[in-house]
C-alpha cells in the first residue's frame, strides 16, 4: 500500500505559500513517508515537471498535472502520463484562462522556480480565475489526452461539484472524486448514498508545507507509474481513505 497526496500546491499558485518550492515539497513528503503527490497548481502545469525530475532523488513518484477551475467555478484535478501530454494542455490552459491580470500585492506571486529557488518564470495573468469551459468541456478534453480527471474537493461550500451544481452529472466521467482533508469520509457517504458506486481520494490540497501529507490515499500497487495509479484509483475501496 503507497501513501499518496495527489493534491498540493507550489509557488506558482498565488494563494500557495512563498515556502512552497520544489525541494521544501519534497523533503515534506518524504518525512511524512509519502510514495506518491500530485502537483496541482491552479490553471497551470509549468512547475511540475520540475518538482517530478527533482523526486527521482527522493524516491517519490510525481504525478504532473493542474487544478482546473472551470466556467462553474467548479475545482478538478487532472494528471498527464508525459510532458507531450502535458504541454498540449498547457496550452489549451492558456488559451482558456481569462486575460486578466494578476496582482501580487492582493493575491500573490505567481512565480516558476527551479531546484535553488530561483525564479525561472513569472505568470502574469491571474491563475485563480476561471477558465471559458465547462466542466464537461474539461473532463472531455482530459480524458481526449488519456489523463486522470478528479472533481475536486467536492464536500466544500464553494469551488466543487456540489456547491456550483448541487450534483454530480451522471454522464461525467471521472476516475475518482475527491473529499477535502478536514470531511469524514462516513458522514458524507451517508448525506450523500447516491454518490456510493464512486472511487473516492482524499489529499492535504496543501498551500503550507506543514499541510503536506496530513492527509493521504492508500492506493494498492507495488510500483508507481501512471497506468498503474490509474488503475489503483478507479479500483480504491472506501476504507482507503
Amino acid at each position: 500500500m503507497l501513501r499518496a497526496d495527489l493534491h498540493i500546491h507550489t509557488v506558482l499558485s498565488p494563494c500557495g505559500d512563498l515556502e512552497m518550492s520544489p525541494l521544501s515539497i519534497l523533503e515534506a513528503a518524504r518525512k511524512q513517508k509519502l510514495d506518491i503527490i500530485g502537483i496541482t497548481d491552479h490553471n497551470s502545469t509549468r512547475q511540475s515537471k520540475i518538482i517530478r525530475d527533482a523526486a527521482k532523488a527522493f524516491g517519490i513518484f510525481v504525478l504532473t498535472g493542474a487544478e482546473v477551475t472551470t466556467q462553474e467555478e467548479a475545482h478538478c484535478l487532472a494528471f498527464f502520463a508525459d510532458d507531450a501530454r502535458l504541454d498540449v494542455f498547457q496550452k489549451y490552459l492558456d488559451k482558456h484562462l481569462p486575460d486578466f491580470p494578476n496582482n501580487p500585492e492582493k493575491f500573490g506571486y505567481q512565480v516558476v522556480v527551479d531546484t535553488q529557488d530561483r525564479i525561472l518564470y513569472e505568470e502574469k495573468k491571474l491563475l485563480i480565475s476561471a477558465l471559458d469551459q465547462s466542466l464537461e468541456e474539461v473532463e472531455k478534453y482530459v480524458h481526449s489526452l488519456e489523463g486522470i480527471f478528479i472533481p475536486a474537493h467536492i464536500d466544500k461550500s464553494r469551488f466543487s461539484i456540489l456547491s456550483q451544481l448541487g450534483f454530480v452529472p451522471p454522464d461525467l466521467s471521472c476516475e475518482a472524486l475527491e473529499l477535502s482533508p478536514h470531511y469524514d469520509p462516513v458522514t458524507f457517504f451517508q448525506t450523500h448514498p447516491e454518490l456510493t458506486s464512486y472511487a473516492f481520494t482524499q489529499s492535504s490540497d496543501a498551500h503550507y508545507i506543514p499541510d503536506i501529507g496530513k492527509s493521504f490515499t492508500l492506493l494498492d500497487l507495488d510500483v508507481a507509474s501512471f497506468s498503474a495509479v490509474r488503475h489503483a484509483i478507479q479500483h480504491l475501496k472506501r476504507d482507503r481513505i
